[in-house]
């Protein structure tokens, strides 16, 4: 089956625009200009997160802020705004004041997807927000109840093809990269199933083992724990090698779609018009964050590979790219608002 161009995006595109970006000048602000806006932050500050607790944005997002305040001597507390793929949360940041006491965490879906999707959003992902920093790299992974008959996933897209419209897919809403890497999956394969959309990852998952949604292709980070506790069943991984932590668990590719390599990203961004001196400060302070081992460590016990851009500037190229590629995935699949 004919592999799409666009589905060459996500390790490949990546490493390449982190490539480039670093190539891009050194920050700008000079340590006197960091100087003077030492004071902040004087109050805390907002984290806005567009899904509910218990997805990988909002365990990233919690873990990021605990380490934010013991390094700035303030609170950084997590807003979970859900609903509409992350859109709500970035409409919400797009018109807070751009004063550095209000952030989002950013994500394929609300940044790179959604505005290809849904046709009357009240931002704009290119013009909208400030870049500050990627975090992480997010597989997926095809789940199943354990009492589920399919040993693989070339086994359950059978039984699909062969039940056309019966079998259904939880996502975490429409739009999510959840919703699309699903939908790229099933158009290769040719098989139809009927798409059930949550606010979140934790009701879909509940909803699998409960027999009333059938699978669901989500975040490690989301599903890991279910996955090691016996309760979800693993069919494959949408990155092009094996994870460390589910070595057994084989990938999408391997089973019969080469050169499947799909994923999400998170990174840390601000309301457009944010002094550049504190985005800088906070993109410095969260590289630190992100440096330390045992916060590395800790992400990837959870299923997150951690990724980081060396300036706000190589965020923002590579959040361009993101933008591009997904769109082109998007208008190839025909992915719309009410699928």
């Amino acid at each position: 089956m004919r592999n799409p161009p666009a589905l060459a995006f996500a390790r490949r595109r990546l490493a390449a625009a982190l490539a480039l970006a670093m190539a891009a000048p050194l920050w700008a602000a000079s340590a006197a200009a960091l100087a003077q806006d030492a004071p902040y932050p004087a109050k805390p500050v907002t984290i806005l997160v567009g899904f509910p607790p218990g997805t990988a944005t909002d365990t990233v997002a919690r873990m990021l802020s605990e380490r934010l305040a013991q390094r700035m001597g303030q609170q950084f507390i997590v807003e979970n705004k859900p609903g509409a793929g992350g859109s709500i949360a970035a409409g919400l940041g797009a018109r807070a004041k751009p004063d550095g006491y209000t952030l989002m965490i950013g994500a394929s879906a609300p940044q790179a997807i959604n505005p290809h999707v849904y046709p009357n959003l009240n931002y704009d992902a290119r013009k909208d927000f400030a870049p500050i920093g990627l975090i992480t790299w997010l597989p997926y992974l095809f789940v199943v109840s354990p009492d589920n008959p399919a040993r693989d996933l070339k086994g359950f897209l059978a039984a699909a093809k062969a039940k056309p419209g019966q079998l259904t897919y939880a996502t975490t809403g429409m739009g999510t990269t959840s919703h699309l890497v699903t939908a790229v999956l099933l158009s290769k394969a040719g098989a139809t199933m009927v798409h059930v959309p949550y606010k979140g990852s934790s009701q879909g998952q509940t909803d699998i083992v409960g027999g009333r949604t059938t699978a669901t292709f989500d975040t490690m980070v989301s599903s890991l724990a279910m996955v090691k506790s016996g309760r979800l069943k693993a069919l494959a991984v949408s990155t092009p090698e094996r994870v460390a932590m589910l070595p057994d668990v084989p990938t999408v590719a391997e089973q019969g779609f080469p050169g499947f390599d799909m994923g999400a990203w998170l990174g840390l961004i601000a309301p457009a018009g944010i002094p550049p001196a504190i985005q800088e400060r906070l993109a410095r302070e969260m590289n630190a964050v992100l440096a330390d081992t045992a916060v590395r460590d800790k992400l990837g016990e959870l299923g997150a590979q951690v990724r980081t851009t060396p300036t706000p500037a190589a965020f923002g190229a590579m959040m361009k790219s993101e933008y591009d590629a997904w769109g082109a995935i998007v208008s190839e699949f025909k992915v719309k608002a009410n699928d």
